[in-house]
């Protein structure tokens, strides 16, 4: 019997670095009741404006929402939306301390239009080019800064491919994680997948591994899955494989230790978001634990709770150990 609420009490004594493309998500809610006399598309009357915190920032929300003491680094514009995320942080207990912020880059804003609680429309304003090296330097010295002052429990990585985790950050961080004895975690996109070498948990979605590592078939069993992570560790040498499979559940692999971990059935709402909050959550859960059977179980949960709310949500503690103790116990 798992005593998950000794493990969640532990979450405020954690420590979490998160890494990566943050962005600010624009909500526009509104009702369509007739078509546009211009052109054959609906006329949305708007009925509200809403923001929220995107990209690697909902994988340090989901950290802050379990208690954790989180820090977000990242390259933000001058801008009005860079100022609109950096309040959003604030507000929901980031710390920005190391958020850095440059002239020639935009803040990332995704504007969805939504109606009926369906997407109808989504606008992305984006700079999506690598850091300059003069930006990669600033980032990579505030990374070290962090590791030395704080020693936190686990950086985690989030790419969404907006140029922040070029190759140099990249492996310079997981050369200063490795000095400073911190535990890495990789939620990669297909642009850098294979630079993450030498990372702890190495977290694609099926999707992104079929495509990194060019395979064609959908049949994938225990014994396929197994050969995955032995393909990807010829390359990475990383220590843990854990694949999400969509509404199948998701996959591990620790040495010789392997499982795939079905999902609970849920009424599912809308999937935006729920990768952050499961390497969120398997990152937290394996730094503090070290049980990555209990990393995949509770990562599980915490992934398909978020896909109950439309939108991007963060996921309720609450409501998390409530599901862990009766899912899992």
């Amino acid at each position: 019997m798992t005593d998950f609420s000794s493990i969640f009490a532990d979450f405020k004594n954690a420590r979490v670095g998160v890494v990566g493309d943050v962005m600010l998500d624009t909500y526009w809610w509104g009702h369509v009741e007739r078509i546009s006399p211009e052109a054959p598309v609906p006329i949305v009357s708007l009925d509200k404006k809403e923001f929220r915190i995107g990209g690697a920032g909902n994988v340090a929300l989901n950290l802050a929402s379990l208690g954790v003491s989180v820090n977000v680094f990242s390259v933000i514009g001058q801008d009005e939306n860079g100022a609109t995320l950096e309040s959003l942080f604030t507000k929901n207990n980031i710390q920005t301390g190391y958020l850095l912020r440059s002239s020639s880059r935009i803040t990332t804003n995704k504007s969805r239009i939504i109606s009926r609680n369906q997407q109808m429309m989504r606008l992305d304003a984006e700079t999506t080019q690598d850091l300059s090296k003069a930006d990669e330097d600033a980032i990579i010295q505030s990374v070290e800064n962090y590791l030395a002052n704080e020693n936190p429990h686990v950086m985690i990585f989030e790419d969404y491919n907006k140029g922040i985790l070029t190759d140099r950050v990249i492996r310079e961080i997981i050369k200063l994680s490795k000095k400073n004895h911190v535990i890495t975690a990789v939620d990669p996109k297909r642009k850098n997948f294979f630079s993450y070498e030498g990372v702890d948990i190495f977290k694609p979605n099926v999707k992104e591994v079929k495509e990194g590592l060019n395979i064609l078939t959908d049949h994938l069993d225990l014994d396929a899955l197994k050969k995955i992570h032995q393909q990807l560790s010829d390359i990475l040498h990383h220590r843990i494989s854990f694949i999400t499979l969509s509404e199948k559940g998701v996959f591990y692999q620790f040495g010789e230790e392997a499982k795939v971990v079905a999902s609970h059935l849920r009424n599912i709402a809308d999937v935006s978001g729920a990768g952050d909050t499961v390497i969120a959550v398997a990152a937290l859960i394996f730094a503090l634990t070290h049980n990555v059977d209990l990393m995949a179980e509770i990562a599980n949960v915490a992934g398909g709770l978020v896909c109950e709310e439309v939108g991007t949500v963060a996921v309720d503690k609450s409501r998390l150990l409530k599901e862990c103790e009766m899912l899992l116990n």
